[in-house]
């Protein structure tokens, strides 16, 4: 996959239950779910949006993951292992890999130094994933991703060596403190850092699926045993956000239209 250093190129969840997850986010996403044909893969699921494109994959956690499980976001890097070498370097962890997958890539599952994990991957496909697509978005792709973490200085500090990103403003949250913007150049504007963390809340990435009508797909998350944790609330550009959880409690963020 040929996407620029740090573009969010793919979104996996870990779960007990790929049946009831493939269901539930089938209705509410409006994906198509297949699984892969490559033995090799170990009937891993392939989520796909209504325009065809891959998003991302359901699995049980595999052997050697431990008991890890909700979503994790992969990040294009053109280096596997310099990146897990410089996660390192940076007062980071490196919890699984560098390894190949067959036909796929090479992944690493590593940590912030604030122990945030996400996925470094370098595909080995020319074409680019267009799982992210950013406003105006496509209904099923991502298209904003969020982190909460207990150092938003840290962070930026951290992500910005590893992947070059810089604070592109920020938006004041009272006593919360600043929903910072991340920034990469004119145009690469894919989420945001916050304070997060504390009282019991984990610190954890995010990220944020468009949906056509945001109000019809928390209706179909809540009869499916999803819950609505905060929204929908105006963003700017007239949208809609909102996080919901799916039944096994798994967090994911919703963005899309009042009709």
């Amino acid at each position: 996959m040929r996407n620029d250093e740090g573009t969010p190129i793919w979104f996996e969840l870990s779960t007990a239950d790929p049946d009831k997850a493939q269901q539930f986010y089938a209705g509410v996403a409006g994906w198509n779910v297949t699984t892969s044909p490559m033995p090799e893969h170990g009937g891993y699921r392939i989520a796909n949006a209504g325009d065809g494109a891959g998003v991302g994959g359901l699995m049980k956690p595999p052997p050697g993951m431990g008991s890890a499980s909700g979503w994790a976001i992969y990040f294009a890097t053109g280096d596997v292992d310099s990146a897990a070498a410089r996660v390192r370097e940076l007062g980071g962890a490196v919890h699984f890999g560098p390894m190949d997958i067959p036909h796929i890539g090479r992944f690493a599952a590593v940590a912030d130094p604030q122990g945030v994990g996400f996925m470094l991957m370098t595909g080995s496909s020319p074409e680019p994933s267009l799982a992210f697509a950013p406003a105006p978005g496509a209904p099923g792709h991502a298209v904003w991703i969020e982190l909460a973490t207990p150092d938003p200085d840290g962070a930026f500090a951290f992500y910005g060596k590893l992947f070059g990103w810089e604070k592109a403003g920020a938006m004041p949250m009272g006593e919360m403190g600043d929903y910072a913007f991340i920034g990469k150049g004119a145009d690469f504007r894919p989420g945001a850092v916050m304070p997060g963390g504390g009282g019991g809340a984990p610190a954890r990435w995010n990220w944020y699926i468009n949906v056509p009508d945001i109000d019809a797909a928390i209706a179909r998350a809540q009869a499916r045993g999803g819950a609505l944790l905060n929204g929908p609330s105006e963003i700017p550009g007239g949208d809609h956000a909102a996080t919901i959880t799916d039944p096994e409690g798994f967090v994911v963020g919703l963005v899309g239209p009042r009709k």
